[in-house]
């Protein structure tokens, strides 16, 4: 049976090399597939898994879904240490190379912009939980809020249901979760921003500040995190961003 093409990101060429010890998705390393000034970064993935049928089902197994998570994440997280990706979303797979070829020249507009707004900058979630009166949990998350905006070039207010596949659920997690935000930092101002996070979180008894990251920036992909692209084969309506 042939294989298709499971694809984690668009990036720039970058100089770094990836480690020959990276496996992605069904334990395949990733390639990276050049296509004029823009990169996709590949898998070869089984058409008994990732055909449009078969995924649908596959995708119905918990183990399934949050075993490919995973190492759908372990290629973003190897490719953010080197480079700013544009990540796509969990499982968009297309039928070969050809098919990735043609995603990049109808989107590449898109993915340009797209790369130069998040060149050198990465995703940091913060979420807070409380164990106090929901009035004084509600004022501090806003003057967070705030505080953490003016270190942050961009920012997501989510929801505090918002599911994350891709990550493990927090050992001992206490308290109603009552905040749940995305921050786009500069890199250079990785250290401010976290040194920001935990002087507020020390700060307030009843509450607890989880600050994760720095992660692709899943959040501020905007449409171009999405597919719908000819001879796409996967559905993609879940996403491994962070949070």
């Amino acid at each position: 049976m042939s294989a298709l093409r499971y694809v984690y990101a668009i990036c720039r060429p970058f100089p770094a090399a990836l480690s020959v010890e990276l496996t992605g998705v069904g334990g395949v390393p990733p390639r990276l597939l050049r296509h004029g000034d823009l990169i996709a970064v590949v898998g070869s993935v089984p058409e008994r898994d990732f055909d449009a049928e078969p995924l649908r089902r596959r995708l119905e197994d918990v183990h399934w879904l949050e075993a490919t998570a995973r190492a759908h994440q372990g290629v973003l997280d190897a490719l953010t240490a080197v480079t700013s990706p544009l990540p796509l979303r969990l499982a968009t797979v297309l039928r070969d190379d050809s098919g990735v070829r043609v995603m990049i020249d109808e989107r590449r507009e898109d993915f340009l912009r797209t790369l130069d707004r998040l060149d050198g900058r990465v995703e940091w979630d913060v979420r807070v939980y409380a164990e106090t009166a929901p009035e004084h949990a509600e004022a501090f998350t806003r003057r967070l809020h705030h505080t953490l905006s003016e270190c942050a070039e961009e920012n997501r207010l989510l929801t505090p249901t918002t599911p994350a596949p891709s990550r493990e659920a927090s050992p001992g997690e206490e308290g109603h979760r009552v905040f749940d935000a995305a921050y786009l930092v500069p890199r250079a101002g990785s250290g401010a921003f976290v040194e920001r996070v935990n002087s507020e979180g020390e700060q307030q008894p009843g509450m607890r500040v989880e600050l994760t990251g720095p992660w692709a920036a899943y959040s501020f992909t905007g449409s171009t995190g999405l597919t719908g692209f000819a001879g796409l084969t996967g559905f993609t309506g879940l996403t491994s961003c962070p949070g």
